[in-house]
């Protein structure tokens, strides 16, 4: 079995590849150094792998690249494949998801937009229906700024699309992009009045599980939640977490009632609780939780895990993988029983992303 690996960092982007059951890995020298890789997706339905990238560059901006050859050549366009017409009067600050549909590529950029194309990245259209949305000029920046991380395209309707940004909430789709509404009902904002308003929450993460396409998971800023009925109701599930606090969320690609979390303190400490570092697993939907260890520091780690620095490969058993703020990537070859060191050293860790190719 050989596996691609992805890992998106400050300072580039680096590949790993395995072929001896996730047991050793060989990694690439950084390719875009010096470029901020927020987000990768590694498509597969192709006759060879195609990596995305999109790296943010400081002086001449952001762009997405990609590659059939495993970094060997990079296809980049001549042009911003991602910019916002001249009648906006907005430029894109950077790229925060790259997300796949049905022949389609998503891009979610920040100032908070989403962006569509049809041409495998070529070129990108913006998606009007949520540009020009009523509820636009109230949504604000958070820590990490205004933009889209989660898009969440439908595995078998391609009408319907659910994305997430930070702060404004869950929006989601049921035409195609034409028009949105906000999916937020349960879902605390205790920063503002009323705690649970319409819109305006601090969502960091929401994963769709494939295996169950009706039910969502979602690491807010402060407060984890499980949706049983696509989005229109939100309830907690951060008891057993020793912290509510965190980025990212991952669910099991077979498996409906298996997620991860990597919870830290909270917002004003964002370290692991007890300087230990932890994986937690939920096997029935978030109503317990198990820490998982066996591999991992258990002292002295004060790093985090950042939105889309987690995740799962698609085989059997699962891989799964993060990446640290502190340089380090760690994989389980058997859904979190165990862990292995992929990479250490490497530059502030934003994504990874894996795949069985």
């Amino acid at each position: 079995m050989d596996v691609l690996l992805g890992i998106g960092t400050r300072k580039g982007l680096f590949l790993a590849r395995s072929s001896g059951g996730r047991s050793s890995w060989e990694l690439s020298k950084p390719h875009f150094p010096m470029t901020d890789v927020h987000t990768l997706a590694i498509d597969t339905s192709g006759p060879s792998p195609r990596v995305l990238v999109a790296a943010a560059n400081e002086h001449f901006g952001p762009t997405i690249a990609s590659s059939v050859d495993f970094g060997e050549t990079w296809q980049e366009p001549d042009h911003a494949p991602v910019a916002f017409p001249e009648d906006t009067g907005e430029a894109v600050k950077g790229v925060w998801q790259i997300a796949l549909g049905d022949g389609v590529v998503y891009a979610g950029v920040e100032p908070s937009a989403l962006f569509k194309s049809t041409d495998g990245g070529q070129t990108f259209e913006l998606v009007r229906g949520l540009w020009e949305h009523e509820h636009r000029a109230n949504w604000t920046p958070g820590g990490g700024g205004m933009m889209i991380h989660t898009i969440l395209p439908h595995p078998t309707d391609p009408e319907r699309v659910t994305v997430a940004m930070s702060t404004g909430g869950v929006y989601r789709t049921e035409d195609g992009g034409e028009t949105w509404r906000p999916s937020n009902h349960g879902i605390k904002a205790d920063f503002l009045p009323g705690e649970f308003p319409e819109y305006g929450q601090c969502v960091h993460k929401v994963a769709m599980n494939p295996a169950n396409p009706d039910r969502y998971f979602l690491q807010n800023h402060g407060g984890v939640y499980r949706s049983d009925d696509d989005t229109a109701t939100w309830t907690s599930i951060a008891e057993g977490l020793p912290g509510d606090f965190g980025f990212a969320m991952v669910a099991h690609p077979r498996k409906p009632d298996v997620i991860y979390n990597f919870p830290l303190v909270a917002d004003v400490l964002r370290f692991p609780p007890d300087g230990r570092c932890r994986v937690y697993r939920s096997e029935d939907a978030g109503e317990s939780w198990t820490g998982l260890g066996k591999g991992l520091p258990s002292e002295g780690f004060y790093s985090a895990v950042m939105r889309d620095a987690m995740c799962a490969d698609d085989a059997d058993p699962a891989g799964i993988y993060f990446g640290s703020r502190s340089g380090e990537v760690w994989m389980s070859p058997d859904e979190g029983e165990s862990w292995q060191l992929v990479a250490s050293h490497l530059p502030d860790v934003f994504c990874v992303r894996a795949a069985v190719i």
